[in-house]
């Protein structure tokens, strides 16, 4: 117990919540994120079962985590793209850690959830004890090197790295439980009002899917179709196009409801409200599981064994090397939607 705090705050003083306080009594931890959305979400559970044994975290990935993660109140600190700044950060935030925590430097401080050999060595070069999966010749980087084991889904993959960092061993949950904030829901709903659309009774759509599994094409070839028979049918519909896909969804999407520039925080809002959500293999459709939307993929190339959308929320229509129709899809919709 912190001195002083045994009969409350004197007077003038602020009071400490047992949230704070058990922040202050933590270890710190430094995790680094993957740079992907979808590894992002699926890593939660891991880092919520961190935090549970004790860890403050403070997590070091891409900007777009800050809004994604923004209810779980742990500290993202942007990762620089050069090797000399991401080193130097490492050893700042090292400095500040070892500050706070004297023991920080004496046991395990880091914990790697990128695969990279580059993630490993950056950690080196800031005087860390890293621990991570030992894959890319990278174990003689880090304090200690555990297992990749074959065939398990992303999620569990993360979670058994937490576990054996931790030295247990538990289930992983059935839902990742992904909460969005009441700024975030309210901002949601002012950009849906300001369209005329009530939260519920809109499609969202996630067309896009960056990059390809073993060179295949992750995204569904019908969906143009799909939405230009839900725009006859009267359906709103609504999108949030990544930066790199706004000249997309305008060519192809001209008649959707478009909210362009909206950080991953609101867009996690927009997909819980929705109606349903129909989704590429893409991160966007682990955002959906995560909030626990409604969520319909058609799937493609991709493992769904290893890949897919965690949560009871989900549904895959995979019939690879084909695909879904566009019928089968339209009445998936027309379940959810009155």
């Amino acid at each position: 117990m912190i001195s002083g705090m045994e009969n409350g705050p004197a007077q003038g003083e602020s009071r400490v919540t047992c949230k704070e306080l058990l922040m202050i009594e933590a270890r710190p931890l430094i995790v680094r994120l993957r740079n992907f959305v979808g590894d992002t979400v699926l890593s939660i559970p891991a880092l919520r079962l961190l935090q549970s044994h004790g860890y403050r975290l403070e997590l070091v990935g891409k900007s777009w985590a800050r809004g994604l993660l923004e209810t779980e109140g742990w500290r993202v600190h942007v990762r620089p793209e050069r090797l000399g700044e991401r080193v130097a950060q490492l050893r700042a935030l090292r400095r500040q850690l070892r500050a706070q925590d004297p023991g920080f430097d004496r046991r395990s401080n880091t914990l790697l959830f990128p695969y990279a050999f580059s993630a490993a060595l950056d950690a080196r070069l800031a005087g860390l004890r890293a621990e991570g999966h030992a894959v890319e010749g990278r174990t003689w980087l880090m304090r200690r090197g555990h297992p990749r084991r074959p065939g398990r889904h992303t999620l569990v993959e993360y979670w058994e790295l937490a576990c054996d960092f931790l030295g247990i061993d538990e289930p992983p949950p059935p839902a990742i439980g992904l909460q969005v904030s009441e700024a975030q829901r309210e901002r949601a709903a002012a950009l849906l009002a300001g369209q005329g659309i009530a939260p519920g009774r809109y499609v969202m759509i996630c067309p896009f899917a960056n990059g390809k599994t073993e060179f295949l094409d992750r995204t569904w070839p019908a969906f143009p179709e799909f939405v230009r028979r839900l725009n006859a049918a009267g359906r709103r519909i609504v999108m949030v196009p990544g930066p790199t896909e706004l000249e997309g969804a305008r060519q192809l999407y001209p008649d959707v409801v478009r909210f362009e520039g909206v950080g991953l925080g609101i867009y996690a809002a927009l997909l819980q409200m929705a109606g349903i959500v129909v989704s590429n293999d893409t991160g966007p459709g682990h955002i959906a599981a995560g909030v626990g939307a409604r969520l319909l993929t058609p799937w493609g190339p991709a493992d769904p064994a290893v890949w897919a959308p965690w949560g009871p929320t989900v549904k895959l229509l995979q019939y690879w090397p084909g695909w879904a129709s566009v019928e089968e899809v339209l009445a998936e919709v027309d379940q959810a939607l009155p």
